[in-house]
């Protein structure tokens, strides 16, 4: 528990990264539904960038503060936002579209972040042994307001990064699935339609055997080398 409040500002920057991340995932998919015919979202106030209409109690809060308390990076998610799919104008396809949003959000919010501190990088000579610092020994105090600022950015690519990776996963009910659904044929597709009962198993079997992380390896390796070469 020492260890905890000692990790605390760490911690407050990644719960404001990962509420920021959760926002704009969802109200990408609530925005898109929108614009291809279905107004539920938008009617419910989720085309919004607040997190706390996105809020889930276990997904956005006791599962991220578990995770902080054991020492992991933190990691959640949101109340899905509801559509109707007759109300699409391609029943078929515009699904598929609306789940792609969530993780294209993430995607774009990342690479902006990336962009960030490669600028910043440009202009302070220490960069790298900043961010290393600040990123394993979580040094919040070195450079003054500098170090916060690099790791709410780090931060920030690092969680949407994950998100976004993981969210594509095709295994229900994770955006990926849906992107699946629509490139399957159509009979395929009804059967893998019928697993979505054995998502949540899939799912936690996927963590629990440690699965996920040889799967996000690479891209972590990817965002770190950009950003340290």
């Amino acid at each position: 528990m020492e260890t905890f409040f000692l990790r605390l500002p760490e911690i407050v920057i990644q719960l404001v990264a990962l509420g920021f991340a959760i926002a704009i995932h969802e109200s990408a998919h609530a925005w898109t539904a929108d614009r291809l015919g279905d107004p539920t979202g938008r009617w419910l106030g989720r085309v919004s960038l607040n997190p706390l209409r996105h809020v889930d109690p276990i997904g956005t809060v006791i599962f991220p503060l578990l995770l902080a308390i054991m020492g992991a990076p933190v990691l959640g998610w949101a109340k899905p936002v509801p559509y109707v799919p007759r109300n699409l104008r391609n029943p078929r396809r515009d699904p598929m579209l609306v789940a792609l949003a969530g993780p294209a959000s993430n995607v774009l919010l990342a690479t902006g972040a990336v962009l960030v501190l490669l600028f910043i990088r440009a202009f302070v000579p220490d960069f790298r042994e900043l961010l290393v610092a600040v990123v394993n020994a979580g040094a919040l105090g070195a450079s003054g307001v500098l170090a916060p600022i690099l790791y709410l950015l780090f931060s920030v690519a690092m969680i949407n990064t994950v998100l976004a990776v993981f969210n594509l996963i095709p295994i229900p009910p994770l955006d990926g699935s849906h992107v699946l659904e629509f490139l399957l044929p159509r009979r395929w597709a009804w059967h893998f339609v019928q697993l979505r009962q054995y998502g949540m198993i899939l799912l936690f079997a996927l963590l629990w055997t440690g699965f996920f992380s040889l799967i996000v390896r690479p891209f972590i390796r990817v965002l770190s080398w950009v950003l340290l070469h």
